[in-house]
């Protein structure tokens, strides 16, 4: 063992005094600053998780429409030729629409989805119906859990379905029957689409024949690499048609989480900042109180060097017990975040209420590039918080030094 290293063991070894008191303080505050990071990073990925799930079960991975706003045409064949292509788990034509949905006088917006009946279970992943069924009969629809509660309606109940005005055209209500009510777990969806057989939804937007758009749902929506090779493949004319894939769809969404994530890093690493200034103020002190002992060092020929490499180390130690114990802090608390929150909301702190969220539990997972990213954050800071008190130890007289 090295002597700078030696000696800095020994000046962190606990002793009754002021500077052992310090120590242990700055060890907390790195150790609350490496959890407090790990913990924050966690959830939030775990909820950007919880939103990717929830997209990709209910949004298509790919839709092709035509330019300008116009109608795909030829849907069936084309649909028939995207379907043998390796990857494409389920391909339906489907006509998208803002409709009006009303029923003792609430009047509501959501969009209309006309898809056929027997492609809805493999196009939407939504689980089983809480009420009625998914079979798309002729004049009825199927509605969002949330949807159903704020205009008031049930399986069996009629509907006045409305299509938009246009500006030469006028169509007429329908009355539809509520045949089914899904819950996809997104308030969002829940609230704002419904769900009709394909001819009755083009029959009450008025069109005869195409659709708006073609989905296509893969098998792997998430590996960007293989998903970017399987779109380009996709054997679809491209001067006729776009294509959007569900990150260009909701790319409002992700990038405000990115930058809630970026902004939330930085928030986080000022708080790890702020613990490392308590290991400069251990130091700090350190120096003043081992004065004589420096100019003794000095007096007896150790360099500079030696003299900062070991308040060097002093801090790096401190780092390093505040790590370690961060660590497992971190990981203590995510392990047992939930019965965390439970026992919160016995003491009256609502802190995740689950019919807000749709979920049971605060999701979380622990990513191995977070944990470096603060690991090597403390170090550096330790580092550089360490350097200044290594500078000034080191910059002392030794005959000043021993006369104090």
């Amino acid at each position: 063992m090295n002597f700078p290293l030696f000696l800095a063991l020994k000046y962190i070894r606990p002793k009754r005094s002021v500077a052992s008191a310090i120590t242990c303080v700055s060890i907390i505050g790195v150790l609350l600053g490496v959890a407090v990071v790990i913990i924050v990073r966690s959830v939030m990925t775990g909820f950007g998780d919880e939103w990717r799930k929830k997209i990709l079960e209910f949004k298509p991975h790919v839709s092709i429409m035509a330019h300008g706003g116009r109608l795909v045409t030829g849907e069936n064949e084309t649909a028939e030729s995207l379907r043998r292509v390796p990857g494409v788990t389920c391909v339906t034509p489907e006509v998208d629409s803002r409709i009006l949905l009303s029923q003792n006088g609430r009047v509501l917006a959501p969009v209309l989805v006309g898809i056929s009946g027997g492609e809805f279970r493999g196009a939407y992943d939504v689980g089983e119906p809480v009420a009625g069924s998914f079979d798309l009969e002729p004049d009825s629809v199927v509605v969002g859990l949330e949807l159903a509660r704020s205009i008031g309606v049930w399986v069996g109940d009629e509907v006045t379905v409305c299509a938009p005005p246009l500006p030469d055209e006028v169509y007429l209500p329908r009355k539809w029957r509520v045949g089914g009510i899904f819950s996809s777990g997104h308030y969002d969806y829940d609230s704002g689409y419904a769900i009709a057989d394909l001819d009755s939804a083009r029959d009450l937007i008025g069109v005869e024949e195409g659709v708006v758009a073609i989905h296509i749902r893969t098998d792997c929506p998430t590996d960007e690499s293989r998903f970017a090779a399987l779109v380009k493949a996709l054997p679809v004319d491209r001067s006729r048609y776009r294509l959007m894939t569900w990150r260009e769809a909701d790319r409002q969404l992700f990038d405000a989480l990115a930058v809630e994530t970026n902004m939330t890093a930085i928030l986080l690493l000022l708080i790890s900042l702020v613990a490392l200034f308590c290991v400069m103020n251990t130091l700090l002190v350190l120096t003043v109180q081992k004065t004589p002992e420096i100019g003794l060092l000095k007096a007896l020929g150790f360099s500079r060097l030696k003299i900062m490499g070991v308040f060097l180390a002093h801090g790096l130690i401190q780092c390093t017990a505040g790590v370690l114990l961060g660590l497992a802090a971190s990981w203590a608390v995510l392990s047992n975040l939930q019965r965390i929150v439970e026992w919160l909301a016995k003491m009256g702190m609502q802190v995740f209420p689950p019919q807000i969220y749709n979920l049971s539990e605060i999701p979380h997972r622990i990513v191995a590039s977070d944990v470096v990213y603060v690991v090597v954050i403390i170090y550096i800071f330790g580092l550089l918080a360490s350097l200044v008190p290594a500078m000034l130890a080191a910059a002392k007289d030794p005959v000043a030094a021993l006369n104090e």
